[in-house]
């Protein structure tokens, strides 16, 4: 039997990269998958290559009215909620310096303040559901310093998974958090970085990046009833780089 046989799954900035890679399994794995993203024209094509059980929602994941609208046509299209991956994020790599109010707060509602309100907006269709599962997407940034504003908001989103995991718990709602490490995604393989991508990964233990489907098997681990006694944790998929 397909490992998300029967549930519903919503998973936010997936349109592209790694996000597209877990809808394709999770729809693989018997999921009806709710796929959201500002890219309109990437987020139908790929609903439509991957059929009947996948649907393409426009959302802006700081939005509460983009976030009700979510749940409401999860909700009138395949029913209650049982799996919310907050996927959605973005990357900023200048000095404290150098980062103006306006790129922090920027950095702080699409990293941090989205996976509040997803979380906020998921639990009533939950509840519906008799249970769920919320996967946060972290970094090993939420382990170890970077890139101000990254790392704060990674960090963030391992404290909130935490605090709605013993909140949510009791309702038979499991949150647990994915810190990836380097993936092997196209915008890092490019000509003119992958040089030193190719030179970053001898420095990690297992002398190589992961591929973007090791990440979407840990998800789709964490979405499935095979992690249910998991919840509250930092899931690390970096090579051992978070362990040196």
């Amino acid at each position: 039997m397909a490992r998300l046989d029967g549930k519903v799954a919503i998973i936010t900035g997936s349109a592209q990269g790694m996000g597209a890679a877990h809808a394709e399994l999770f729809v693989k794995e018997g999921a009806k998958v709710v796929i959201t993203d500002l890219n309109e024209e990437k987020g139908q094509a790929l609903a439509e290559k991957l059929g009947e059980n996948a649907l393409f929602v426009k959302q802006n994941v700081t939005s509460e009215e983009d976030w009700k609208n979510v749940i409401e046509e999860t909700e009138k299209t395949f029913g209650p909620v049982d799996v919310l991956v907050n996927n959605a994020g973005i990357t900023m790599s200048k000095s404290i310096e150098e980062t103006t109010l306006d790129d922090y707060n920027k950095i702080v509602q699409i990293n941090q303040v989205s996976v509040f309100l997803g979380m906020r907006a998921v639990m009533p269709s939950m509840r519906k559901a008799g249970s769920g599962s919320i996967v946060n997407i972290s970094s090993m940034n939420g382990l170890v310093g970077g890139a101000i504003g990254y790392t704060d908001t990674k960090f963030a989103v391992r404290g909130m998974t935490k605090a709605a995991a013993m909140e949510f718990s009791p309702q038979g709602v499991r949150v647990n958090s994915v810190h990836p490490g380097v993936i092997e995604t196209p915008m890092i393989m490019q000509e003119d970085v992958k040089e030193q991508v190719e030179a970053f990964a001898k420095t990690i233990p297992m002398k190589r990046i992961a591929k973007v489907e090791e990440v979407s098997n840990l998800v789709l681990f964490l979405a499935s009833d095979d992690s249910s006694y998991s919840t509250g944790s930092e899931f690390v998929i970096d090579g051992g780089l978070t362990a040196q």
